[in-house]
Parts: C-alpha cells; structure tokens; sequence
C-alpha cells in the first residue's frame, strides 16, 4: 500500500496503532515505573492518555488536512486555478527524549505517519523497559520499511545523524539540539527542534497566593520536576514573598506528605549522572524547604531555594529537577533585568489579577508559550502551537501543525489554455502604465 499518497491506508494504519497502544497500555505504565518509577497516574495523564487522545483527534481530521487547497489566483495570473498540495518530506528520523518518554516519541512518529513520510524513530537509551515496548508496538503495528525503530545510545544518534535524511525532530536539550542542527545542516535538512530553558515563573503582589502556589508545585514537582516547560524559578514580589513560600511549603507537603520520599506520587531522578548535577547544585546554599536525597535510589526531595545570586551554579542553566530558586523583586525593571539576563525560556508563566501587568509581561519578552495564573497546561490544547524561539527551541507542533511540520506545501498554478492575456510579453511598449494601475489596485 502506498503510505505516501493514499490517505485512507494512513488512518487504517493510525488505528491499528491506536488499538495497539491501547492493549499494551498496562505494560506502558509498568516500563515507565521501572525506568524512574513515575507514578501511574502521572503515566497515564502526561503519556498513554495524550498519545491515545492524539491519536484519534488525527485520525479524525486527516482527511481534511491532507485536502489540497484552493486559494485565489494572483490578478494577473486570471484566468487559473491555484492549489496548495500536502506532499510528505520523505525519510523522516525522529529522537525521543527520556523525560516524557512515550508522549514525545509517539506523538512525531504520529504526525510524520499521518503527513504519509516514512520514519525511524529513536527512543531515548535512558529509559529502556519503555523503548522496548515502543519496539513492540511499533513493530506489531507497521511494516520495517515504514516506520522503525532503532535502539541505541550516543554512537548510534551519531550514525544516524551522518546519513540523509528529508527531516529531523529532536527533542531535548539545548546542548544537543546544536549537534543536530549542525549535522542538518550539511544536508540543508529542515528541522524541528523542541529544546528547553530557564522558565520564569512571576507571582505579583495581587496573585491568589495559595491558588499560585498549589498550581505551582503541581508544575514544577510533576515527574519530580523533569520537564521541559516546569517553572524553572520564581520571581515573587517582596511583599508577598513570606506569604508564598509558606503556602509552598504547605502545598508540597499536602501532595507528597511529610515525607516525600514514601510518596508514591513522587517519581525519581532518571540517572546517577543527573542526580549528582542536581545534588551539586544545593551545595552550600541556602535551603528553605527539602533538600533530602538518596544516592541509591536517586531520589531528591521537593527543594526551595531562597537564592538572589544570578550567577549561581543553580541560576546559570535550566535545572531540571525538583529544585525550585525563590527570587524577590520590588518593580517591572527588576523583573525585565532578571529574565533578559537568560536566554529566550520555553515558557513563562504570571500569577497577578492585573491585566496590564499580564499583558505587559506578555508584550515585552519573547518566549515559546506560557500561562496566566497556572503553569504547563497550554501543551494540553491541541489549538495551540507548542516550540520554543531562540535558544529554546525551532518549528512548533501540536494539532494540525502537527500534520503540517512534516508536509511540504506544494503550489502549483493551472492556468487557462482558452485565452492568453498579452500584457506580460513583450514587446511592453506602453504596458507599465497598465501594469501598475493592476499593481496600485491590489
């Protein structure tokens, strides 16, 4: 069956995938709690559930995306019928991050499926019982040549990245987004990558504090604080700053318990390499909250920082974890300083019942995406775009863009054979005055 232009084969074939991944929904949770214990509920909400949920708002909407477009021909091109085909790109690779590690794999590989590329995917070697089961999955579902899965560490992304490819989706970390944008390069290979930052999160003097604070630590301790778009630091008015790190305190406390470490809401670190990076950055520094830590199961408790130095080991990149730096300022200056300071974040959220404070905010920093008085959940709107700019990020996805990063939009124009306008030829003579009324008028 050809996969590239027949669109009816590509949603039989999403929902094989979808019956799949349904049936192995079970094993799914069981790997990701074996890679870095994640809570079920949070396997389940962040992963198996917006795969599924993606899966039939794509098969639902297929046709109509992939439909070629009529648009209004150019003046001088009438009489013609002007269309906007969507043509898949080719051989598509796909890497996978270990974060949200059956999310952010199967959600390209879906869009590339359903745009008609082929695609080699590559999960992430940091969370193997997952990989495995995406293997399978995969495997049960589509044929070798069109879309596969290759398991492997660094060596094996390296030999990838040397062979030519018609697209690359990479998710994950800056450092490692310019390697893939470099060997891109050399092939002029288009690119979406979905990196990260320093996601500032703003609480003003007229937020709903303990509101702000429940919907924060939901943000940033969720797969204990292993995400992309979790707030990164706090910038927390003076006045209202004793208040907040009060409730903070008590809001860990209710969705983890005294002791986090026994909750089985709380997930773990996903290697010994990143649980010493987190663990060096709460060296001699001052603790509000948490900072407990097990080397053996690589556990880090809820942690809040109070922390004013910019220059810190905490404050110099994105953190990653559940580490949480509490900064004060007294006015919009210190706030602007402090954010420019840093490279443009993935997201950025505001806490504040004044509109043009929000506004204003929104108007003067460049970011990927954010919120008003929450944290994360713009990702879970199919209708809006989610990437980063700069540092953060290239391309956006989600929806229809989705279908649309991996589709060349072809257009072509189909003009009339019944009669030829001679204004274009020459000899021009006295046609410029003609052309450039045509030309005014548009």
């Amino acid at each position: 069956m050809n996969y590239k232009t027949n669109i009816g084969y590509r949603k039989e074939i999403l929902t094989r995938l979808l019956s799949t991944i349904i049936s192995y929904e079970n094993d799914i949770v069981k790997a990701l709690q074996e890679d870095f214990s994640k809570p079920a509920f949070e396997s389940v909400v962040t992963e198996t559930s917006y795969v599924i949920s993606d899966l039939k708002y794509t098969i639902k909407n297929l046709s109509r995306w992939a439909k070629p477009k009529r648009v209004f021909p150019f003046v001088l091109n009438i009489p013609s019928s002007d269309t906007i085909y969507k043509e898949p790109y080719g051989k598509v690779l796909v890497i996978a991050p270990w974060n949200y590690p059956f999310q952010l794999a199967l959600c390209p590989v879906i869009a590339a499926v359903a745009a008609g590329n082929q695609v080699v995917l590559k999960p992430s070697e940091l969370t193997p019982k997952t990989a495995e089961i995406i293997e399978t999955i995969i495997s049960k579902t589509f044929q070798t040549n069109h879309v596969e899965v290759v398991q492997g560490g660094v060596e094996i992304t390296s030999r990838l990245l040397e062979q030519r490819w018609d697209y690359i989706f990479f998710t994950g970390s800056v450092a490692v987004g310019k390697i893939i944008a470099k060997a891109a390069a050399k092939n002029l290979t288009p690119v979406t990558l979905e990196l990260g930052g320093k996601n500032p999160c703003i609480v003003d003097e007229t937020a709903n504090l303990r509101l702000a604070a429940k919907r924060i630590v939901w943000g940033k301790f969720i797969n204990a604080g292993q995400t992309c778009i979790a707030p990164d630091y706090i910038l927390v008015h003076k006045n209202s700053k004793s208040y907040f790190i009060q409730f903070l305190k008590e809001e860990i406390t209710k969705a983890y318990g005294e002791n986090p470490e026994l909750s089985p809401d709380f997930a773990r670190i996903i290697n010994a390499k990143n649980w010493s990076r987190l663990v060096e950055m709460i060296e001699d520094i001052k603790i509000l909250f948490g900072g407990k830590y097990n080397s053996e199961t690589h556990y880090i408790s809820p942690t809040l920082i109070e922390e004013n130095n910019l220059d810190s080991l905490i404050m110099q990149d994105e953190i990653f974890g559940p580490l949480l730096p509490i900064l004060t300022y007294e006015n919009e200056s210190e706030i602007d300083s402090i954010i420019s300071k840093y490279e443009k974040p993935l997201a950025l959220y505001i806490f504040s019942e004044r509109r043009s404070f929000c506004n204003n905010i929104i108007a003067t920093h460049s970011f990927g995406g954010g919120c008003i008085n929450d944290t994360m959940i713009h990702f879970s709107n199919k209708q809006l775009p989610f990437g980063g700019v700069g540092n953060s990020g290239i391309g956006a996805y989600h929806g229809k863009l989705s279908f649309d990063i991996f589709s060349h939009h072809k257009g072509v124009v189909k003009k009339a054979t019944w009669i030829d306008l001679p204004l274009r030829y020459a000899p021009y003579k006295d046609k410029l005055a003609s052309v450039k009324k045509i030309l005014n008028w548009l």
